[in-house]
């Protein structure tokens, strides 16, 4: 009972605000156990045998888009959803905290404050001299992340080819930015003295992802990264390209403490069965091959051609009209997020014409079986309260709509964070675009969302940023070509 009581604690750990449940995250972990030894203190009980009796498994991850993150206030990513499942297999709570200090993470492993480390960790000699490895799930190549050139849609396939770097070789002379400690930085010095010093390597402290935000933006030129998450990246930033490989196919796998072999054996075991089943299949597909987080929202057709915009124009013209917002606005929001698709369900478990997440549809009495008129209705209230949080604070009502907008895509929480690294670094709070929005992107790397006035950590913000501007630019569209009356409440 004890045991129950402790695992249903910590699942509601999981889903509480995402202030609580990344605030442990920017703190000090104090060492369960300093020394492996003492997972053994009667010489009797293995190390797995001890974190049975704790009740749970603790275990570190990182921060991106790929292995841990928040959204729309719910934990979710590969390594997360992987690392539930053997935990279930284990019968244990799940502990997690987050760093992607790899130096950091690796002491603490050593040290016994973690019992795992579970992050995309490429498996070199190096390393194996440190910790010990666990059964491979995936296996990656490092690529070299590169923009294409403006022009890129115009050009011949001969002429695309030619405008990128294709040959290692050529790689001579170019300022190459990578992650202090990581493997990439390894292997770029190898491959720099194979064509004899040559490559610029500038070593920063900067996780692979904010370093390829980098190169889509323009800021760099060059990075690596592995072909994984290059490859979901190229969603996002389709400007981008991951198609020169750097190195030869390397096995990737989680770490455990080179001490606790009755640990890997059980994550040996689960991981070799794993990977052949379906719902492991299914898991990788989500996040590596059919990730449908970003969506292309750059149509010409946003109305039929007879003054409408959709099949539910009377709906959303009632509600808009209970809420005080101009019908088409609300349009555009439905649009962005399920095309007036009422059985549109994201990768991420987001249902309905609002694609609201299931605790939050709970709260508005909504299901996947709700007619489109409630599904709306949710949507709008679930919008009408946040303007209600923003009412006083930014009383500019063009202003405010944008925040409220970034809000019902990223919670609450992360926009307030924006506001204060934005007024703490003398940036006006209560404009969005140039100013919020910026600092919503800052809220990527490790200097601000560990700022001393961030309380819900990590974000990634250019789904966010991107939500903003895209609802924004189709209202204007929208007000161009359907005429209405606008309802003026703000």
């Amino acid at each position: 009972m004890i045991k129950k009581a402790k695992y249903r604690v910590l699942i509601l750990l999981l889903l509480i605000p995402a202030s609580l449940f990344l605030g442990s995250c920017t703190h000090e972990r104090e060492p369960r156990f300093p020394d492996v030894e003492q997972f053994r203190p009667d010489k009797r009980l293995t190390h797995f045998e001890m974190i049975q009796q704790y009740g749970a498994l603790k275990v570190v991850t990182e921060y991106n888009s790929i292995s841990y993150f928040l959204y729309r206030g719910q934990p979710m990513g590969f390594q997360f959803e992987m690392l539930q499942d053997l935990a279930n297999h284990m019968n244990l709570a799940l502990e997690v905290s987050v760093s992607n200090d790899l130096d950091r993470n690796f002491n603490d492993l050593t040290e016994g404050t973690v019992d795992m480390i579970a992050m995309n960790l490429t498996i070199t000699s190096e390393r194996k001299s440190e910790v010990t490895f666990t059964t491979p799930f995936l296996q990656t190549r490092q690529v070299l992340v590169q923009r294409k050139p403006l022009q890129w849609e115009k050009m011949n396939k001969i002429q695309q080819e030619a405008a990128l770097i294709r040959n290692q070789l050529d790689l001579e002379g170019k300022l190459v930015y990578v992650q202090t400690g990581s493997v990439y930085e390894t292997r770029l010095h190898t491959l720099s003295n194979e064509i004899g010093g040559g490559i610029d390597i500038r070593e920063v402290n900067l996780e692979s992802e904010q370093l390829i935000q980098r190169v889509a933006l323009g800021e760099i030129d060059y990075t690596v990264c592995d072909e994984n998450v290059g490859l979901v990246n190229t969603t996002y930033y389709p400007q981008l390209d991951v198609g020169t490989a750097i190195s030869f196919p390397q096995h990737v796998a989680w770490a455990v403490n080179r001490r606790s072999d009755s640990l890997k054996k059980v994550i040996d075991q689960w991981i070799s069965e794993y990977r052949k089943t379906r719902k492991y299949a299914i898991l990788y597909n989500k996040y590596f091959q059919n990730r449908n987080a970003y969506r292309n929202i750059h149509s010409e057709h946003y109305t039929l051609g007879s003054g409408k915009i959709s099949q539910f124009d009377d709906v959303i013209r009632k509600e808009s009209e209970r809420i005080g917002w101009d019908w088409r606005l609300l349009a555009s929001v439905i649009y962005q997020e399920s095309r007036f698709n009422p059985d549109a369900v994201s990768w991420a478990g987001a249902f309905g014409l609002m694609q609201l997440m299931p605790i939050t549809a709970r709260s508005y009495g909504i299901t996947m079986d709700s007619p489109p008129e409630e599904q709306i209705k949710a949507g709008a209230s679930f919008l009408m309260w946040l303007d209600n949080r923003f009412d006083e604070l930014i009383t500019d009502p063009d202003e405010r709509i944008k925040f409220v907008l970034a809000s019902y895509n990223i919670g609450l929480g992360h926009i307030q964070d924006a506001r204060r690294l934005a007024e703490r670094y003398e940036s006006d709070p209560n404009i969005w675009f140039g100013s919020v929005d910026k600092w919503l992107l800052k809220k990527a790397e490790p200097e601000y969302y560990t700022d001393q006035v961030v309380r819900h950590g990590f974000a990634r913000g250019i789904e966010t940023y991107n939500f903003v501007k895209d609802i924004m630019d189709r209202y204007e569209h929208y007000k161009n070509i359907v005429n209405t009356e606008v309802i003026a409440r703000w």
